[in-house]
């Protein structure tokens, strides 16, 4: 029975014990384990929020921490698969061929961070090399430069440790979709130590066509030189081949009905190629306990190709209209940072001061151009556009590939610089009162060549980001927080990819944040967090449901409460739970979007809820439920998606010392949803209910 089910049904790439994972970057002594769910093995503090060794009960800032065992639990699998258990926090299509995310209420493809480095290249992100992921919400600019306007995702890779370790694990669902993982370390002697993580996995799916597989290779280096400085070297190569899937139209405005695994576009075009090839240096050097300096580098080389059809209307009397095209991003970015962090007293206040700088260059080239059916005389708009009836939704005549005056065709190089300079101070005031500021300069450039044209734009930026914070702490278990804080973006979009006279004459986008909540330990073992927030985003941006293009819409405001509480009850029951209530709003009319518009892809509400129960030392039973509201597709609000409620449930058997299967079920109830949007006709529908098991090994 059991090799009939491993047979049918699938296995997460996940290690089996705790990842013995060292932040090579954090190496204080941390002062109590957090409860999480599965093995409980990570930290209460993180530098991520400050630079500096803060717990983060004493950050004024609302974080969530996604560890390891969590996402081994809960058998996820992207980026997307991660923020369901974030509140605050949401993930939109991204057109079949990226991350994109929404935090609290702010749409970006750009705020991505690996170890505190930017990692903002356009991909799906593996999660086979992580100790952790860490979502910190609100604007970040202080610690993190331009962007960051509702928050940042932060994934926290595995170090070489200084024991071997050898995992692996197995994986097959229901559906076909298979991968293979392996997380091998041993100390070299002389105090290096190395790491390899690496993954191989498939995308087979129950929607038709879509299948792909993904490669990631990640050695590390880590050398100890005596016990003030550490250097930790890392390679990753990154490699990816998958149909994009740009989900289903819609129809009266609602998805359109009974299309769960249709197919909308040529199976043949929509095609994703893209390779990484990531360095990563980084040194520590503490002198003497009161003084650390901190250096990283990370060198990076990106090619991407994309092309794909889609569907670019509603469905109407059985017919709907297809228009494709195709895309290819190269990139190679550089990024320094540096950092001293000095802890002092003055009088009765100890202070802890960080002084950094940091530098990046962004050089990218890309390419775009439309699709033309020039074979079929019923094409509409010069060729571009051309209506089918469903039943040849995804049997579509050829399609001809070139640069045009259409909308789509853009071809441009594009050099990005940014300089920033920072300080924060964070202040002790006895034991109940903690005081955090923080002010940042900026220097951004960015030149543009559109090699159409031949013209050549340029725009220079130069702004603070300050970060103001109050910790007020009655109680060692309980703290009560307030911040403020800003952060900016120059108007060229997030990937600063093409640029226009009118863009380059507009001033950036702003985002202020004003913030209050309270964490509390209610019990050695139970973590209680609040948040409620209220983020102004002036000079916004959104794409046009209609025409695409990208089109200023004012004024925007993101509010909501957010809420978690995890612990361990009694010595088998161990929870999870997360709950948020936001609403994202344009405030200030345009042509593009008259005020009271709600902003596409925010639910209003969204809970989630995660148990685990150990019945004995060899077999665990988990179970979980995911909720969230109606959202609407764009800008547009002309398309509603329904909310849904999913179930999950898991087992866990431990075969013997170093073997354990486990089996997920997702969607438990088999319901048909849709999991992503992006735009009013490309709705992505969520998988029905899905076997996998996983067979985790080590030694």
């Amino acid at each position: 029975m059991i090799v009939v089910l491993l047979a049918t049904t699938a296995l997460s790439a996940a290690t089996i014990a705790p990842p013995s994972s060292i932040d090579g970057l954090a190496l204080a002594e941390l002062d109590q384990p957090i409860v999480v769910i599965g093995q409980r093995n990570s930290a209460r503090q993180t530098r991520t929020a400050t630079k500096t060794d803060t717990p983060l009960q004493d950050v004024p800032q609302s974080i969530s921490v996604i560890t390891a065992e969590q996402i081994a639990d809960q058998g996820m699998r992207s980026i997307a698969d991660v923020l369901r258990v974030v509140p605050g926090a949401s993930a939109a299509a991204g057109e079949g061929h990226r991350d994109q995310i929404l935090l609290r209420g702010q749409n970006t493809t750009a705020d991505f961070f690996v170890d505190g480095i930017r990692d903002d290249v356009q991909y799906y992100r593996g999660l086979y090399n992580l100790d952790r992921v860490e979502v910190l919400k609100g604007p970040n600019a202080m610690i993190f430069g331009r962007g960051g306007g509702g928050g940042v995702v932060n994934r926290v890779t595995k170090k070489a440790p200084a024991e071997r370790l050898a995992t692996g694990a197995l994986s097959l669902d229901s559906h076909g979709a298979w991968s293979a993982a392996a997380d091998l370390a041993a100390p070299l002697g002389g105090g290096v130590a190395a790491r390899l993580n690496a993954a191989y996995e498939t995308f087979d799916s129950f929607r038709d066509h879509v299948d792909g597989r993904r490669i990631g290779i990640n050695p590390t280096l880590g050398w100890q030189l005596g016990s003030d400085t550490r250097i930790d070297l890392s390679y990753e190569y990154s490699n990816d081949r998958r149909v994009i899937d740009r989900g289903i139209p819609s129809q009266n405005g609602r998805p359109l009905r009974g299309a769960q695994t249709r197919f909308f576009g040529d199976p043949d075009v929509n095609l994703l190629t893209f390779d990484a090839h990531v360095g990563d240096l980084a040194i520590e050097h503490r002198f003497g306990d009161a003084l650390r300096w901190t250096g990283k580098i990370r060198a990076g080389s990106y090619d991407k190709f994309y092309r794909n059809s889609l569907a670019a209307s509603a469905v109407s009397a059985g017919m709907v209209q297809v228009e494709a095209y195709q895309s290819r991003t190269r990139r190679d970015a550089l990024f320094v940072q540096n950092d001293l962090v000095a802890n002092f007293a003055t009088g009765p206040l100890a202070h802890t001061l960080l002084v950094g700088i940091d530098h990046n260059r962004q050089d990218s080239f890309a390419d775009r151009q439309q699709g033309y059916f020039d074979t079929r005389p019923d094409a509409t708009a010069g060729g571009t556009r051309l209506l089918v009836p469903l039943a040849l939704s995804d049997d579509l005549p050829p399609i001809i590939f070139r640069t045009g005056t259409a909308r789509a065709a853009t071809a441009g190089d594009s050099d990005a610089t940014a300089t920033g300079l920072y300080v924060q101070d964070q202040v002790k005031i006895g034991q109940h009162l903690e005081l955090i500021a923080g002010l940042r300069r900026d220097w951004f450039k960015l030149d543009y060549r559109n090699r159409i044209d031949g013209s050549r734009l340029a725009r220079k930026d130069a702004l603070w980001s300050p970060r103001l914070g109050l910790v007020i702490k009655p109680l060692p278990s309980l703290s009560l927080y307030a911040s403020w804080s800003k952060s900016f973006l120059p108007q060229s979009g997030d990937q600063f990819a093409s640029l226009t006279a009118s863009l380059a004459s507009l001033a950036p986008e702003k985002f202020l944040n004003r913030e209050i909540g309270l964490k509390w330990a209610v019990t050695p073992r139970v973590d209680v967090t609040l948040a409620g927030y209220i983020l102004d985003r002036t000079n916004t941006r959104a794409t046009d449901s209609v025409t695409r293009l990208t089109v200023l819409t004012g004024e925007q405001r993101s509010k909501g409460i957010e809420a978690t509480a995890q612990g361990r009850l009694g010595k088998r029951l161990s929870l999870t739970a997360a709950a948020a209530l936001q609403e994202a709003r344009i405030t200030r009319t345009t042509l593009a979007a008259p005020a009271g518009r709600h902003v596409a892809s925010v639910p209003k509400f969204t809970a989630s809820l995660w148990g685990r129960y150990e019945v004995s030392d060899r077999l665990g039973l988990g179970l979980g439920a995911y909720r969230q509201s109606k959202v609407f597709a764009s800008i547009s609000n002309a398309v509603e998606v329904p909310g849904f409620t999913r179930l999950d449930a898991a087992a866990f058997v431990t075969v013997r010392r170093g073997l354990q299967l486990q089996l997920n079920v997702e969607n438990l109830l088999d319901r048909d949803t849709i999991g992503l949007v992006n735009s009013d006709h490309n709705l992505t529908p969520g998988a029905p209910r899905t076997v996998r098991a996983t067979l985790r090994f080590g030694l």
